[in-house]
């Protein structure tokens, strides 16, 4: 049988990727490659056992700590278990949705998989002491949509092996929180857009209209070179990669599927979520660092949604190879978790973005808010076949320029 222990165990060899990798030898960057998927794999489950163990045994609320900053809303003790189911299994899913699985990884995978179904199961169970908060205060409206997310992203896995009554009662709380909550005007939309892309999704009725208002507000709200305001308003921060793009490219792919006309949007959406990826790469400094701008940094590596969403779904464009991202992601991944004080001594996540640092939680943070980190972990979708895994690292952008190496000028779309 699988033993936690058995992979957490290897989670001590961070350390050494503390210092960024020298790059040498063709067999040393083969060994490196193949090391990389195993800090990813390692990193997931650490993050995310501590949630869906206690969930599946009806023991989320008993076990999960409630970590807020001084300033923090008064109802995040009711609202933190629906964000940290959702935002693990968000970026959690195609992980488990991944049928070409190596036997090293299949044991902590199959584990997984189950407490994710049982977790959802009793996430929608009233007699549950683990039944979610669903439609009181706005809030749980965010995470409802991450976790249609990660089910959409996972159907084999997350969505298909529930039994009937499961379903219909997913689908129930999914409605009742479309008339309960209404979408502030902003990034928001995409929110309760992605609640009725999820209906249709699973054969059920949503609003095409809720959808097409929520894509031509992006629209609108798009200022150019990759970059979408959120509302009316420009912030310089990391809701573009939070949610902004990741979700609109998901309800534009449901909403394709409906009406064809929306093939167009999506390709444009596409495009424009391919030069934000760029930009992310270029933004990962030599060390493996990157600029802690704007709210909610302490959502971590989700900041790279976008840049690891193409790179899992195989669209990055010419400039960026796949191991040059690997290697650029391990890297920032090695110095977010491998930092003293991220997790606490029971393996939860602590408020802060590089180690403990509570000061930097917004009054919406809490425990339950900091595993949106997931959502930069989805090229584990790929097999370790895969050449995003295999092909040899290579220096990043910003680590060859600075190294004096001639790479060709970054423009515009």
């Amino acid at each position: 049988m699988f033993k936690r222990r058995d992979f957490i165990k290897a989670i001590p060899a961070l350390g050494s990727l503390m210092g960024l990798p020298t790059l040498a030898s063709a067999s040393e960057e083969k060994a490196k490659a193949n090391s990389d998927r195993k800090v990813w794999v390692d990193l997931l489950y650490k993050i995310s056992h501590p949630v869906l163990d206690a969930m599946s045994q009806e023991k989320l609320t008993e076990l999960m700590p409630l970590e807020t900053p001084p300033d923090a809303y008064a109802d995040r003790a009711s609202v933190t278990y629906l964000e940290v189911l959702g935002r693990t299994l968000a970026g959690l899913a195609p992980w488990l949705e991944l049928e070409d699985i190596s036997s090293e990884e299949a044991g902590a995978q199959k584990e997984l998989r189950e407490k994710a179904l049982k977790s959802i199961s009793n996430g929608v169970d009233p007699n549950s002491p683990d039944y979610l908060n669903w439609t009181k205060g706005a809030q749980p409206l965010v995470d409802g949509a991450f976790l249609v997310h990660g089910i959409m992203r996972a159907p084999k896995a997350l969505w298909e092996p529930l039994d009937a009554d499961t379903k219909a009662r997913f689908i129930k709380e999914i409605h009742a929180q479309k008339l309960a909550i209404k979408p502030f005007y902003n990034n928001w939309l995409l929110f309760g857009a992605m609640l009725d892309a999820f209906l249709f999704f699973v054969g059920d009725q949503g609003d095409m209209m809720r959808i097409d208002f929520a894509v031509k507000k992006h629209q609108d709200w798009y200022l150019g070179d990759g970059w979408y305001g959120d509302g009316d308003d420009f912030h310089l921060d990391f809701y573009n990669g939070y949610v902004i793009q990741p979700m609109l490219i998901q309800v534009l792919e449901v909403a394709s599927k409906v009406q064809k006309s929306y093939e167009k949007d999506l390709e444009e959406a596409v495009k424009r979520m391919q030069r934000f990826a760029r930009q992310q790469e270029l933004m990962i400094s030599p060390e493996g660092t990157y600029p802690p701008i704007g709210r909610s940094i302490c959502y971590r590596s989700g900041a790279f949604q976008p840049l690891a969403e193409i790179a899992y779904k195989g669209l990055l464009n010419e400039e960026l190879s796949q191991g040059q991202v690997r290697s650029a992601l391990t890297a920032v991944y090695s110095k977010l978790f491998g930092a003293k004080g991220t997790f606490d001594e029971n393996g939860w996540l602590q408020l802060g973005l590089v180690g403990h640092q509570p000061s930097l939680a917004e009054p919406y943070i809490s425990t339950g808010s900091l595993y949106l980190c997931t959502l930069g972990f989805l090229p584990l979708g790929l097999p370790a076949t895969h050449s995003f895994w295999t092909d040899p690292a290579e220096d990043w952008t910003s680590r060859k320029i600075w190294n004096g190496i001639d790479v060709p000028r970054d423009h515009a779309m």
